[in-house]
């Protein structure tokens, strides 16, 4: 593990906020993540179950994690079980968690640790006590589950062997819970963006006409695991010219040519939290004065929308305020007219003009996941964490620029948790220049 324990309290305080939300005789069960096959012999790296590591602090697969808050005995309140290690284990995968690192890391107390052998017995004793069960699924609305994933598996166990139990569903409460972030939480997500910073500021002084996408791919992973992250947040986008065009472009097999934009897409993983950055450079370190309209443009849609995102506002609301402000810097592009905005309204005013340019949402939460857990129809809290992310993607000109920050919402508004990272143009081509 490259990163250094979270303080057990952070997983204590997070059992607890769940605990709140529970009915009486509840039963919560999470399965870790599976280690998920390639070909041959080969896997993918284990990234961990976010709601288990956010109730646990446990980054380890074959774990399980039982709580039962009413339970009459005290040891069975909550309970981890783990795969037990051996010497073979050691020897082919290297130390895994014992019972008493685990309950250092978890807060959970050692009575209370066991090995996954005595999984067996001791969930069909809280079942059989449980007033109602509480089981995991992946609920994000952008999700596209086709893999049968552990928890899916433990739902159709149960439901088969204990039918007449009532079974609920978790994830709107982790969703609850998860979305207001911790104080420690936001430590950890900056720490990630520091590291993401310098590797930005690395890539500023590497990028030139001839170099390939895939070079300031390596650039970054570099500055990232030099850093101790345990690696990319998501799989980064690195679009020169007509590239940054495309929203979800991940080839990053292009050469940067003179005269063109490069725009990246970044964040650095830490303690499984994440970054998400964007910026958009001249790859011979100056602006056209086409380049530079529309770099500014986005820049100025970005600190409108910094305005707007505050306590009290649904992200609906905030989504079409922003649009209004992309419209007029559209318009001063002339990539839009007056007579298209009316024509776009009165045809489907879900399909505003600026849309044609300017076609993804402009914030999400951001922890844990990178488009991270929530409600879209609850209003923005203090202690929510958000990204910032205008764009403007001109195909016919082989032009596009996006700009993006993150934000933690508070009492008066925001703090821009990227406010080190250089974003005004004259500072990227002066960095640029060095």
């Amino acid at each position: 593990m490259r990163y250094s324990p979270l303080p057990s309290s952070l997983f204590t305080e997070s059992r607890d906020r769940l605990r709140k939300l529970l009915p009486d005789g509840a039963i919560v069960i999470l399965q870790a993540n599976d280690i998920l096959p390639i070909n041959a012999d080969g896997t993918l790296p284990f990234i961990q179950n976010s709601d288990l590591f956010y109730l646990s602090g446990v980054d380890q697969e074959e774990t399980i994690l039982v709580l039962f808050p009413d339970a009459p005995d005290p040891k069975m309140r909550e309970m981890l079980f783990l795969r037990e290690t051996s010497e073979t284990i050691a020897i082919w995968e290297g130390d895994k968690l014992t019972k008493e690192q685990a309950a250092e890391r978890t807060g959970i107390p050692l009575k209370s640790i066991h090995w996954l052998s005595g999984f067996e017995l001791l969930f069909r004793s809280t079942m059989c006590q449980a007033k109602s069960v509480f089981l995991n699924t992946n609920e994000h609305t952008r999700a596209t589950v086709e893999v049968e994933t552990r928890d899916q598996r433990f739902i159709s166990r149960c439901q088969r062997e204990f039918p007449l139990h009532r079974y609920e569903r978790l994830a709107p409460l982790l969703h609850d819970v998860r979305i207001v972030k911790a104080p420690r939480e936001v430590e950890i997500i900056q720490h990630a963006i520091n590291i993401t910073d310098a590797a930005f500021r690395r890539v500023l002084g590497f990028i030139k006409p001839g170099v390939m996408e895939y070079e300031i791919e390596a650039e970054v992973i570099h500055e990232f695991i030099r850093s101790g992250a345990q690696g990319h947040a998501y799989t980064p986008i690195i679009g020169s010219g007509h590239n940054a065009c495309v929203l979800h472009y991940i080839e990053n097999h292009s050469e940067c040519e003179d005269g063109e934009l490069v725009l990246m897409d970044f964040g650095a993983r830490y303690a499984n939290y994440n970054a998400d950055l964007t910026r958009t450079v001249p790859v011979n370190g100056h602006f056209t004065k086409r380049q530079r309209a529309v770099y500014d443009s986005v820049l100025t849609v970005l600190k409108a929308a910094r305005k707007l995102l505050k306590p009290g506002i649904l992200l609906k609301e905030y989504q079409e305020k922003v649009g209004e402000h992309m419209q007029d810097e559209l318009l001063k592009l002339k990539l839009i007219t007056k007579k298209e905005i009316k024509e776009a309204l009165e045809k489907d005013p879900d399909k505003p003009a600026y849309k044609k340019y300017f076609m993804h949402g402009t914030s999400h939460h951001l922890g844990l996941d990178v488009h991270d857990v929530g409600n879209t129809w609850r209003k923005v809290e203090t202690g929510m964490v958000f990204t910032i992310e205008p764009g403007i993607y001109i195909p016919e000109e082989n032009l596009g620029v996006r700009l993006e920050n993150n934000y933690l919402i508070t009492k008066n508004g925001n703090v821009d948790l990227m406010a080190d990272v250089p974003i005004e143009a004259d500072e990227i081509e002066a960095l640029m220049k060095k």
